[in-house]
This record gives C-alpha cells, structure tokens and sequence, in this order.
C-alpha cells in the first residue's frame, strides 16, 4: 500500500512538473512573439513603405518646380518627405536592435542605413539645385534631374531590396518561432496526457487493491482524485489545443494578411511614385509607365490585362467575385488577402479597397492622357492635388480603405495574442493546484487503511 502510494505521489508531482512546464513554455512562446517575432516583422514592412514614399514626394517637389500655383503642393510634398524621412531613421534603428545577435541581419540594416545616407545626400543635392534653378513645374534643371535620378535609382536597386530582404527574413522568423512553439505543444500535450494516464492508472490499481484486501467496493477520496485527473486531462488538452488554435490565428489568419496587405501598401505608393517619375523624367517616361503597370499586376495580378484596360478586368474580375466568392481570378497581393479572409467585416472592407483601386487606376489613365496630349502642367497638377476627384485624393481614399482593411486584421492579432498570453501560465497553473488536490486526497484515502496496521 505504502508503495502504491509513492507511484501516485510520484505520478502527481511528474504530472503537476509537465502542467507548469506546458505553461511556462507556452508564455514565454508568446512574449517572444509580440515582444520580438512581429515587431521587426512590422518594422521591415514599415520601412518598405516610407522609402517609397520618400522617394515620390522628392520627385513631387522637383516635379512642381517654382510655379506659384503649385506652391502649396510643393509645401505639402516637403512636409510629408521630411516626416517619411524621420519615420525610416527610426524604423532602421529599431531593425539595427533586433537584428543583434544575427550576423546576416546586422549586415543588411548596416548595408540599408549606408545606404539610405547616400540617398538622403543624392536627395538633398537635387532639391538644392531645383531650388537654385527655380524652375517651373515640367521643367526642371537637368542637374537636379540627374541628382534624382542617381538617388532614385539607389533606391531602387539597393535600399528597397534591402528593405525587402528584412521584411522577407524577419517574416520567415517568426514562421519558424510559431512552428517551433506549435510542435512543442503538441508534444506537451502527449507528455501530458502520459503522466495524467500514468496517475490515473495508478489509482485504479490503488483502488482495486482495496477492493481486494479490504473488501471495500469505492474509497471516496481515491475516487474523487480518479474523476480530478479525468477532469485535468481533458481540460488540460482543450488548454493546450486552445493555444494552438490562437497561435494559427494569430500567426495565420490575422498576420499573414497583415503582411501582405502591409506589403501591398508599400507597392502601391511605390507605383505612386512612378506616376511621379514619369511625368518628371520624360526622358524614361516608358520606362517609368511599364515599372507602374509591373507594380500594379504585383497588387491585383490580372493575366489578361494592359495598362489600358486594367480597371476594367478588375472591375470583371471582382463581379465575378461577388456572384461565387470562391471564383478568385486574380493573385497578387490582394490575391492572398482575398484567399484568407476570415473575420467580421474584413470581406466587405477587402472589396471597397479594390473598388478604390479601380478608382485609382482610372485616374492614372486620365493622367497619361493630359501627358500625352501636351498639357504637362495640368497632368502634374492633377498628379498631385488632393482636390475631390483628383488623383491623389482618390489615392488617399484608397490608403484610407487599405488601412482600415490592416486595422481588422491587426486587431484579430493583437486580441488573439492577448488572449492566448492571458490564459497561458493561469490555466496551467490552476491544473497544477488541482493535480496537487488529488495527491492531497490519495492521501487522505489511504489513511485509515494504513492506521489499521498500526
């Protein structure tokens, strides 16, 4: 009986080590990935989008020149370029902090902060000498033409790469953080289950043993220690699937959107930019069209379309959409959001964001066509005014949409995250109480017997 007793006792404490060890591993899972998995994740995409942003307003300031009509734009693109540039200062240095400890990542932020100083000095001699020439919008001084081009090309060919490098790397880090945590519960859960059957066995034997020698037919504390590690097992097991479940939810359903709608962001403003280029650089005015109709197939990538018709096989593409939701005929980046929508709302805001895009791309056209016909000055106006109607008002409202559409699965995250931290280490640790309750109560059950020897 005394023997019997120490496997229960040994059986509980392995089983009250294995909860609290299932817990503190899954809290710890979880500060690692909100406190240092995601963030660079969002930092990198951060960056990526305000390097494009801070290469189209320099080219709306060079593009507007000194035209006096215009000067308010020019002072609107000078403010937001300043602020983007201070934005992708402190996004480089939070990459610098995170990337300590990882050669490979330390050498591509020290390459993108080297790198962004040489952009911001090939930044600042084109604007010096626009300033100088004091030029009129459409005309600008080759000097300061060839200063853009040299910065811009820097960005293109080395800076956003290797923006897009961390975004990538950091992405596919904390993918490896989450499969690593969902394995390890699983097999948390299997060493569960072993030291809570292992228990169990143990006190069917207990109880059997008593049955026999003292012909008794239950002992009630033995009995309820039986139904307690019943009762942990199970509870213990939709514990550790629940995590599961909030990590695919979190990692998955909500960040994988995060990420691509964050990266489609950045897309679009660097596409943005090359409606910039294009009517700056009439020189490579081909070249920035077709980088333009390139960038938009990697947000909506529509087979089939031209630069000409593009609007419309979207606009044929999501009405097909909407008669059968699972008739997706495009990919891209909008693809993968539209392929793992999943929460309240989120459809309805994917839909009214390609609906702006749509919006978006018909401005472009217009664009073109003043540029095309010889009203450079009224396509640059329209370029870059936010006047109802204009282009850059239609592409705030579709930014606006596109944001509110990364808010829905940014706060699916931030409250899967939240609630499966929350119930990470309590739960675990109430399972442990419970399991030294039952050991408490094997106890108690066998005292009377063994008070009969004495």
């Amino acid at each position: 009986m005394k023997l019997l007793r120490g496997a229960a006792m040994t059986a509980s404490a392995l089983l009250i080590a294995t909860l609290v060890a299932t817990g503190l591993l899954t809290h710890s899972s979880w500060s690692d990935i909100r406190d240092h998995s995601a963030p660079p994740v969002t930092s990198a995409t951060g960056l990526y989008f305000t390097l494009n942003d801070m290469d189209a307003q320099l080219a709306n300031q060079l593009m507007l020149g000194t035209t006096p009509n215009l000067a308010a734009d020019r002072r609107t693109a000078a403010r937001v370029y300043t602020g983007r540039r201070t934005e992708a200062a402190a996004r480089l240095r939070d990459l610098a902090e995170a990337a300590q400890g990882d050669p490979t990542a330390e050498k591509t932020v020290a390459r993108a902060i080297a790198d962004f100083g040489m952009y911001e000095e090939s930044a600042a001699r084109a604007l010096l000498l626009s300033d100088q020439a004091g030029r009129l919008a459409g005309k600008t001084d080759p000097g300061a033409l060839a200063a853009y081009r040299s910065a811009t090309e820097l960005m293109r060919t080395r800076l956003l790469p290797e923006a897009d490098q961390l975004v990538a790397a950091n992405n596919n880090a904390f993918n490896t953080t989450y499969s690593a945590t969902t394995d390890k519960l699983s097999s948390a859960r299997i060493a569960v289950l072993a030291a809570g059957l292992l228990l169990l066995t143990v006190l069917v034997v207990l109880q059997v043993f008593l049955t026999a020698r003292f012909h008794r037919i239950v002992n009630p504390a033995l009995a309820a220690a039986s139904l307690i590690v019943l009762g942990v097992l199970i509870t213990a097991t939709m514990q550790i699937s629940g995590q599961q479940e909030h990590l695919r939810v979190a990692r998955h359903d909500a960040f994988d959107s995060v990420v691509a709608l964050t990266r489609a962001r950045a897309v679009a403003y660097d596409a943005n930019a090359d409606e910039s280029r294009y009517l700056l650089d009439q020189l490579h005015a081909a070249e920035h069209q077709q980088d333009f109709f390139t960038k938009s197939q990697q947000l909506m990538r529509l087979p089939s379309a031209t630069i000409t018709d593009y609007d419309a096989w979207a606009g044929a593409a999501m009405t097909a959409y909407r008669t059968d939701h699972q008739d997706l005929r495009f990919t891209g980046y909008f693809g993968d959001e539209f392929r793992n929508i999943t929460f309240s709302g989120e459809r309805l805001a994917a839909e009214e964001v390609v609906a702006r895009y749509r919006t978006y791309q018909q401005d472009d056209r217009h664009l073109r066509s003043l540029a095309a016909s010889g009203h450079l000055t009224a396509a640059i106006q329209y370029c870059v005014s936010y006047r109802p109607d204009a282009s850059n008002a239609d592409f705030a409202q579709y930014d606006k949409a596109l944001q509110k559409l990364i808010a829905i699965n940014t706060d699916a995250y931030q409250q899967a995250a939240a609630e499966g931290a929350n119930s990470s280490l309590s739960v675990p640790l109430g399972l442990a109480a419970a399991a030294a309750a039952l050991a408490a109560l094997a106890v108690i059950g066998l005292r009377p017997r063994l008070a009969e020897f004495r």
